[in-house]
């Protein structure tokens, strides 16, 4: 990296800005090649620390830039590392929150990326998102003027974004942890001046947790290296895999067929996804200890109630 990023620190350090021609700057000399490294990232993120006023422009190549070594810095690439998680959410927290929207951006840009990511990762961004819909202070906000225990439609789209986000313990769907999370909010915002958006978010939220198709597990880091590394070996592609052939025996040839034959039969994802869409024993339990906790059914939980009876 042929850029003098001390130099630049300094320089916004003392105007509190970087311009857009220095971010194009960046974009040519530092990161011609598309790929960067922990060094270049970190290096990334100390201007960010200076930087008060975040243009478009930077935030946008803060959040490629640094995505890019979070999400292809090591292999299998798309898959976040446990190392690399703990880095990120080390090098962006501030005595337990986020200092701007610009770092919330990145986490949810990675997120939704993500083949897959440890689960901690998805859970910090959602408490961040949390405390600031509790609080009325954080990255979601406008510099706290915003009345603590009301969502803004800026939030719903957040959470949205990062509950059914690719990376996670569940992509695409709502985990208990998820749906546990919408009932706080709810329970902390009722009467208050929500976005429209927040019902709507709450129900279909918890109501995908309660019917959603639990099968819905991505491929996890160590099978995707495992699949990886097979495919990498140089074994001489198929000329390789037939000379590998011809040194089999012919037992274990009929061996390998047996099993073959007497391998299980292939799921079946629709029923798979029929079953889980009726409210279990447990499920229903879970609902009614988070229904009558306050002993009434307050609009927000009507409007969930006949969303799974029409279900």
């Amino acid at each position: 990296m042929t850029i003098n990023f001390p130099e630049l620190a300094r320089q916004a350090a003392a105007d509190g800005a970087i311009t857009t021609e220095e971010v194009l700057a960046l974009r040519r000399t530092a990161w011609p090649d598309g790929r960067i490294d922990q060094t270049e990232a970190e290096a990334v993120l100390a201007i960010n620390e200076v930087v008060s006023v975040k243009n478009p422009e930077w935030i946008d190549f803060l959040v490629e830039a640094v995505g890019e070594y979070v999400l292809n810095g090591t292999e299998p690439r798309g898959y976040v590392a446990d190392a690399t998680a703990d880095w990120l959410i080390a090098k962006l927290d501030h005595d337990g929150h986020l200092d701007s929207a610009a770092e919330l951006e990145l986490l949810v840009r990675v997120l939704e990326k993500a083949l897959g990511t440890p689960d901690r990762l998805k859970d910090y961004a959602l408490s961040q998102i949390e405390q600031a819909v509790l609080t009325g202070e954080g990255p979601t906000r406008d510099s706290g003027n915003l009345s603590a225990g009301s969502i803004t439609a800026a939030e719903c789209k957040l959470l949205r974004r990062v509950i059914f986000a690719s990376g996670g313990d569940r992509p695409a769907a709502v985990s208990q942890r998820e749906a546990e999370m919408l009932f706080r909010i709810k329970d902390a915002t009722l009467g208050a001046d929500n976005a429209p958006e927040w019902q709507r978010l709450f129900v279909q939220g918890v109501g995908n947790y309660l019917q959603g198709w639990q099968g819905a597990k991505g491929l996890s880091r160590d099978r995707a290296a495992e699949l990886e590394n097979f495919m990498n070996q140089t074994s001489g592609g198929l000329g390789g895999f037939f000379r590998r052939m011809g040194r089999v025996g012919a037992g274990d040839l009929q061996a390998a067929a047996r099993d073959l034959l007497n391998s299980p039969p292939a799921r079946d994802i629709a029923a798979e996804a029929g079953t889980d869409a009726a409210v279990t024993g447990s499920e229903q339990q879970w609902l009614d200890v988070r229904i009558g906790s306050d002993g009434q059914i307050d609009p927000l939980e009507q409007a969930l109630l006949a969303f799974l009876a029409e279900a």
